[in-house]
């Protein structure tokens, strides 16, 4: 789960990328497994509570239980991956840290890494810098006590954190597509570069799908975190048959969706953590205002974009964008190949990640459409997992570069640095 809104970066990027890296003791892989995974593991339940209290500076206490339980998750995970891929020994990792998701991407991205990594530096978002810091204060001296490789963060520009890209053996890239294309310029060829971006992740209710369950999945799939996350949908389309019974069952629900602090648990929605997110939002729904079903008022000054349900004619040319917010923005449709059409469309191609399908057996028992995963019954939450590939196929939602050739797969790093690599 990687958030594709990344701080606007003043530096130019103008390193100069150098292959000369340095040579690292090899490290006993066996010995590091029964030592740091188990003391990690104990680290995370022992210091749950201070690690909860960080993450709700930047998530909902739902979203921040729910990372905990997904970091332990994969670090429970963690020996079998490394066992079934293979990674051939890397000296250095360097990691451009996502602006939400801190503790499972400081996990993702670092601690499990450092299983067959001598050294990782992290560059944490220059929004949520604090944060991530803070993270990574409760648990590095405690990895490094338990014998795992070194992880190194701090708070850099980044073209001083190019510097050590263009030193490392693989870097990993969350953010926009440009700022990674941007990255992979100053890169020796033969360094590994994945980049995580975003896609739209659409999901579909098709005639056969339970309106009472449907519902309760769109709100799922939209709203964790206040929708500030890139595996939430940006766009429902529901067949013209159900209309009537799910846009109602929406509206309602969205006007009891509790907006508050945070850090209360029983908070749904609160206050966006990125301005431009509010305002983005907020000029969306005004030139949709005619859409509008419920919601759709914004508060620039408290950063509060209300629970909004808004309902589009079908329009094959219409690409959502990354909302960021509680936006549930739904698309009649009347024939499943309209949807095979648009996953197929240029832009779509090129951002496919996952589509979630419910109730329409004309795109059932598809792994693939486009370059969009299919989720049969599942929603993005429900498919991802630590341990294996993580997204689609399009190259602006993520993709890998080796040799100078970009290529957009589903992304898990111990793999693509698994012996001999992924062809």
């Amino acid at each position: 789960m990687h958030s594709s809104v990344t701080e606007a970066e003043r530096d130019t990027v103008s390193m100069t990328g150098s292959s000369n890296r340095p040579a690292y003791p090899p490290r006993p892989r066996a010995a590091t497994m029964d030592t740091v995974v188990p003391g990690f593991i104990d680290t995370l339940l022992r210091h749950r509570d201070e690690l909860h209290g960080v993450l709700t500076r930047v998530a909902t206490a739902q979203a921040a239980t729910d990372e905990l339980f997904r970091s332990l998750r994969a670090l429970a995970g963690a020996p079998w991956e490394v066992l079934r891929n293979a990674p051939r020994r890397l000296g250095r990792l360097a990691t451009f840290l996502p602006s939400n998701n801190l503790l499972y991407s400081y996990v993702l991205f670092g601690v499990i890494p450092s299983l067959y990594t001598d050294e990782v530096r992290i560059r944490p978002s220059a929004r949520v810098a604090p944060a991530a810091m803070a993270v990574h204060e409760i648990l590095g001296p405690h990895l490094s006590g338990l014998g795992g490789g070194r992880i190194l963060m701090a708070p850099v520009s980044q073209r001083r954190f190019l510097a050590d890209c263009a030193r490392s053996d693989a870097v990993v890239f969350t953010g926009q597509p440009d700022n990674g294309r941007a990255v992979a310029a100053q890169l020796p060829d033969d360094a590994l570069l994945l980049t995580f971006g975003s896609g739209p992740n659409p999901l579909v209710v098709g005639p056969e799908a339970d309106p009472d369950t449907v519902c309760r999945t769109v709100l799922a799939a939209r709203l964790y975190n206040s929708g500030q996350d890139c595996l939430c949908t940006d766009i429902v389309f529901v067949h013209r048959s159900l209309l009537r019974e799910v846009l109602p069952r929406l509206a309602g629900a969205l006007a009891e969706i509790r907006v508050g602090d945070r850090r209360d648990p029983a908070t749904r929605v609160a206050p966006l953590v990125y301005p431009d997110a509010v305002q983005d939002a907020a000029a969306f729904l005004t030139a949709h205002r005619e859409f509008t079903v419920h919601g759709a008022r914004v508060d620039l000054a408290r950063h509060v974009v209300e629970p909004t349900l808004l309902h589009l004619p079908w329009q094959e040319a219409f690409h959502p964008p990354e909302f960021f917010s509680p936006v549930v923005l739904t698309m009649e449709y009347d024939d499943p190949r309209q949807i095979t059409r648009w996953l197929h469309s240029a832009e779509e191609s090129a951002r496919g990640m996952y589509v979630s399908v419910f109730g329409e057996p004309a795109l059932a028992g598809r792994t693939r459409i486009a370059t969009s995963v299919v989720c049969e019954e599942r929603i993005t939450f429900d498919v991802e997992d630590g341990n294996r590939p993580f997204g689609g196929y399009g190259p602006l939602a993520g993709s890998v570069r080796r040799h100078g050739t970009a290529t957009g797969r589903p992304l898990l790093l111990s793999a693509e640095a698994g012996i001999g690599g992924r062809p």
